[in-house]
Parts: C-alpha cells; structure tokens; sequence
C-alpha cells in the first residue's frame, strides 16, 4: 500500500501544523518566502530595532535557497536547499513573528526543536542535490527584499506540488533519530 502525501497550503494555519508529525511526506501549494543566513541577520535585526518586517511572517513558511538566476523562459534557476543548521542562531525571534515553517536539509540543534515545541513550528526536509528538480514545482519567483544580498535576497516564490518531509513536529518528534532507530535494528 502506498504511503499517503498529505497536501497542504502555504502559508500554513495552526490546525494543519499541529496535525503534521514526522516522517509526513507533504506536497505544498501556495507561497512560501526564501531567506538564508544574511537575510536571517537582517530580519533579526530589523526585530531587535522595533523597525517593520519585509514580510508578514504570521503563518509563513521559509525555504532556505538561495535560487540560481533563471535561464530565459524559466521562473527561476536551480533552486535547493541549504543546510537548515546555518539559520538556528536567527529562530526564536522570527518563531516569535509567527513562522510556522521552514525548509532545508539536514538537522537543525536541540535549542531549536525545542523552540519548534514552544512556538507550535515544524520544520521540514528536502533532498539536496535535486535543484533543478525542485524549481520545477515553483511557479512564480519575484524579489522582495534585500536585493543587494543577491542569491541571499528575500524572494517570494509561488509553489506547486514541492514536495518534502516533516523533519521535526510541534511535539520535539525527530524524523533523524527515528530513521536511525528503524534502520539500525535491520
């Protein structure tokens, strides 16, 4: 019996990320925002000053990306993600905004699944090294912020069928560490 994709809308609202559990695989319509370490920075900081955000980040989700320039009659160029990890010094302001997701590759720290729990946040994995694969599922690709950070701009995409796995749930669930435990015991 084949495995069901639960399909969800960006920006996401609280029922459907506390129904979400790890190990989901999801398949997202809608918008999400890009942003990675230097925009994190900044968004960061415009918090700490009191200053408005870019971007409303109520309910939002965020892709760590930083997308390849498109070639002519392309919405956008290679876009993957990045390691999650880089972005854990920036999340418990933008958790405290609203974010309800993000998605990148790889684990993210303790201090932030914890954070995860605290802020009713998820956060979700891709598969690195199938960028070109990916862009296929974005629609619209248009710059919003920090244009001068290049590829670490905010950029806000319009997504289709983009597929990932719920890393790590609103209970501390972490998709790793039980992959390690089914995976171990064969």
């Amino acid at each position: 019996m084949p495995e069901e994709i639960i399909h969800i809308k960006a920006p996401m609202d609280e029922k459907t990320v506390l129904g979400l559990r790890a190990g989901q695989k999801v398949l997202f319509d809608g918008v999400f925002y890009t942003a990675r370490d230097s925009s994190h920075k900044r968004l960061v900081e415009l918090i700490e000053q009191g200053k408005p955000l870019p971007i409303d980040l109520q309910g939002q989700v965020i892709y760590y990306v930083g997308p390849t320039p498109a070639r002519p009659g392309q919405v956008i160029g290679s876009a993957g993600p990045t390691t999650s990890s880089r972005m854990d010094p920036y999340m418990e302001p933008l958790y405290k905004k609203g974010l309800k997701g993000t998605v990148g590759k790889g684990e993210r720290s303790q201090e932030v699944i914890d954070l995860m729990k605290r802020y009713k946040a998820v956060h979700f994995s891709n598969i690195g090294g199938a960028a070109a694969l990916i862009a296929k599922s974005i629609r619209k690709c248009d710059m919003i912020a920090f244009e001068d950070l290049g590829t670490e701009a905010i950029h806000r995409l319009e997504v289709e069928d983009f597929f990932a796995i719920v890393a790590y749930d609103t209970l501390g669930n972490d998709m790793y560490k039980e992959a390690i435990k089914i995976y171990s015991r064969q």
